[in-house]
């Protein structure tokens, strides 16, 4: 692609992004447009909340994407297919992966993701169809070895099946058809967090909960101490998840 294009590639990236989405199993927590609370509070808005992200206007996920992930990438100097490939997968993973990804496939050193003069150069001697599917696929094996993969793996695979068909397509000079309208692929696919295991555990809690009554339950004892155990469950599931909600807080927080 070129910089001429550019509106082109964020159409086709915003099909899969979506809207807002606050999933619990997404490290990303609040996002709108696939921007998350912690890039708002960063480019746009310090200490913003979730609603002000639920408010962002698409002008402003627009200036976003442009500085954070197709500028900071030097898509505008990647050739045809490889912008595509590099940028969507900044995107979804981080360019911190996805410039570390480009390198390996360029057999660089990946010890950095900065795209240098260097990586500029080895992409310019590269066949883009080779690398940009070298890309897609080591993308595609990266977000199999998630644990959210259970979550969000079919709208993951489905996208970077269709990044990699037009990546492919620009590559080749051939034309490339108008994507219809997608399924948001909710969920950032980056390495989660622990609190999301922790999140999870909660749930773990109401059912062993409701096990352990059942089994009471079938021992015989009082429905008095079965809903003692049931609510003692419950309480502590509750707690859990209240906790996990402060600690996630106060890690966005450091973060931006």
């Amino acid at each position: 692609m070129s910089r001429a294009t550019y509106d082109e590639a964020l159409r086709r990236l915003l099909l899969h992004e979506g809207g807002y989405t606050n999933h619990p199993s997404d490290p990303g927590g609040p996002t709108n447009f696939g921007i998350t609370i912690v890039d708002y509070r960063k480019y746009v808005k310090a200490g913003a909340t979730a609603a002000d992200v639920k408010a962002m206007h698409l002008d402003e996920a627009r200036a976003i994407y442009r500085v954070k992930y197709w500028d900071a990438q030097r898509c505008d100097e990647l050739p045809a297919g490889v912008d595509y490939a590099v940028f969507d997968y900044g995107v979804n993973s981080g360019i911190g992966r996805s410039g570390r990804v480009l390198r390996r496939c360029l057999k660089l050193v990946d010890n950095t993701s900065v795209v240098s003069d260097a990586v500029i150069a080895a992409t310019a001697a590269a066949d883009p169809k080779l690398l940009a599917a070298a890309i897609c696929d080591e993308r595609l094996r990266f977000l199999q070895s998630l644990r959210t993969w259970d979550v969000f793996g079919k709208g993951w695979g489905r996208r970077v099946a269709e990044v990699r068909a037009c990546s492919l397509a620009l590559a080749a000079g051939l034309p490339v058809t108008s994507q219809a309208a997608a399924s948001p692929t909710a969920g950032k696919g980056v390495v989660p967090v622990r609190a999301a295991a922790q999140q999870g555990s909660a749930g773990a809690m109401i059912v062993a909960g409701a096990a352990a009554a059942q089994q009471a339950h079938a021992s015989g004892v009082s429905a008095w101490t079965i809903a003692a155990i049931a609510a003692a469950s419950l309480t502590f599931a509750v707690s859990s998840w209240v906790f996990w909600q402060w600690r996630r807080e106060r890690q966005q927080s450091a973060v931006a």
